[in-house]
């Protein structure tokens, strides 16, 4: 019977410990999460599902804003120097991969990214590089099929409408989602030679407004319009185009990307504009999965899968609450 009680309270001794440095372990942990473009709302909404992760686990989350190569690569250092074991980004230059790849590995860093995807010299993604992203092209095929669903029920004569495709084509994320959404049109009947690029000089709305109203002006003889782009701003900035230039929003179809608080607040007016709808993609996983992932990887040796595309959901006037419940939001 001693025997037994022994071995009892020698295993409780054992788990008692094993949780006990499990614990320690997680306080050790220092993880970094770097963006783009801190200011914004999806890699706010990142941040702040990362920061649930790491309350949840205990691990210590360091959030760092990097707007250009020079900075994304002096966060790598910070992180190093802080004694971080492991580092999300996600990049304002995807084109710094293999600077990138090497920074880490010079301050001894796990490296994943985050909605952008790395890439070489020949501009090949760098798959042993763990990524969660989204499936632009998928995204970009939700929103043509988004625009050919209204255009049929607004009565709509397809060869009698324009197409203004607000670009940013140095990113390849922006340039599969446009090429997805066009993809769609084509094979629905829509007239190729009544797409017009506009290329955007930032992914901002007011970059877009001037691209397209230079469209519109050069095409004043189409009277209905359907907008798409790289996310929200872009196709917000097209609809503001199309008001500049006297078109009602009944004449009008934009499919915005993003659910950002920008469309919300389009939703939000009173009455109904250009701005039809957008495919809303959920920052949780991006932030917490992500997070959840690099810390495993830091504390167990259990890498994440080296791909992980995610998708979205349109999301309209009527529908948007309860698509953003449904996605966590």
């Amino acid at each position: 019977m001693r025997l037994w009680k022994n071995l009892i309270v020698a295993c409780a001794v054992s788990l008692l410990s094993a949780f006990s440095a499990s614990a320690a372990d997680a306080k050790d942990v220092k993880i970094g999460f770097v963006v783009k473009q801190p200011e914004e709302p999806w890699f706010q909404d990142e941040w702040k599902f990362a920061d649930a992760a790491a309350k949840e686990k205990g691990f210590t989350l360091v959030k760092i804003g990097a707007e250009d190569g020079e900075k994304a690569l002096a966060a790598i250092d910070n992180l190093g120097a802080q004694g971080a074991q492991g580092v999300i980004i996600c990049t304002p230059d995807v084109k710094l991969g293999p600077g990138l790849v090497a920074r880490a590995n010079a301050n001894q860093l796990k490296l994943m990214t985050v909605d952008d995807r790395l890439v070489d010299s020949k501009g090949r993604p760098l798959e042993k590089v763990p990524h969660m992203g989204i499936s632009a092209t998928k995204i970009g095929e939700a929103v043509g099929q988004a625009i050919v669903d209204q255009i049929k029920a607004r009565g709509w004569n397809m060869k009698e409408v324009g197409a203004i495709r607000v670009s940013y084509d140095q990113l390849p994320t922006a340039k599969e989602r446009v090429e997805g959404a066009i993809s769609v049109l084509k094979k629905n009947g829509f007239l190729a030679q009544n797409i017009f690029d506009a290329p955007q000089s930032k992914t901002d709305t007011e970059a877009a407004l001037n691209a397209a109203n230079v469209v519109l002006n050069k095409n004043a003889g189409l009277k209905k319009w359907v907008a798409f782009g790289l996310n929200d701003e872009a196709v917000l900035g097209a609809v503001r185009a199309t008001e500049t230039a006297g078109l009602k929003a009944a004449d009008v179809v934009g499919i915005g990307i993003g659910g950002s608080d920008a469309s919300i607040n389009e939703f939000k007016k009173s009455a109904p504009t250009g701005f039809y709808g957008s495919i809303i993609i959920s920052p949780k996983r991006h932030g917490y999965e992500t997070a959840l992932n690099m810390f495993n990887w830091v504390s167990t040796g259990k890498e994440p899968e080296k791909l992980i595309l995610t998708s979205g959901e349109l999301a309209t006037r009527d529908t948007y609450k309860d698509v953003r419940k449904q996605l966590g939001l």
